[in-house]
């Protein structure tokens, strides 16, 4: 099988089972049960989104956004990380409660898309125009090098196995 072929066989199989985890063949119970992890993650997410990026902007202030820009990366490199070492192949065996509880809950409420697209836009209003840019270009390599990363050290780390 290709690489890019087993990669999607290996989509296609975490996707099956995150549906199956919310399916309706699931008793009401146990579906909701899963919502409520996703949510308390999301919180968790959320809080430490908002003390990170007050922690930034206390010490380099918000005349650029450093504080959603450092938010996003590490959020990327925690969802590629985690994604990796408990993937299909992973060193870390976990239920699909558990990467829904990180990935979905933590990562979701962690990471600030929405928060970039706004301080972009008003930067841009503003007529800064070369900082709004800079956000983009930053938020977007920063972010796809991060996840990549946190894709590589798992990836290192699942390698360990058995060691």
């Amino acid at each position: 099988m290709e690489a890019g072929t087993a990669g999607k066989a290996r989509i296609d199989q975490r996707a099956r089972v995150l549906k199956d985890e919310a399916s309706s063949s699931k008793p009401l119970e146990a579906r909701v049960l899963i919502y409520l992890w996703i949510a308390a993650g999301s919180a968790l997410g959320g809080v430490a989104r908002f003390w990170l990026s007050g922690f930034i902007a206390d010490r380099i202030g918000e005349t650029f956004p450093w504080g959603t820009i450092i938010v996003n990366v590490t959020g990327s490199f925690v969802i590629g990380f985690f994604g990796t070492l408990t993937g299909p192949d992973g060193r870390l065996l976990v239920g699909s409660t558990a990467r829904q509880f990180v990935m979905i809950g933590i990562c979701g409420g962690y990471t600030t898309f929405s928060s970039f697209s706004l301080q972009t836009l008003t930067l841009a209003q503003d007529g800064e125009w070369l900082w709004a840019g800079a956000n983009i270009v930053f938020s977007v390599v920063l972010c796809l090098l991060a996840v990549w990363l946190g894709h590589v050290a798992a990836l290192m780390l699942n390698g360990l196995k058995g060691a």
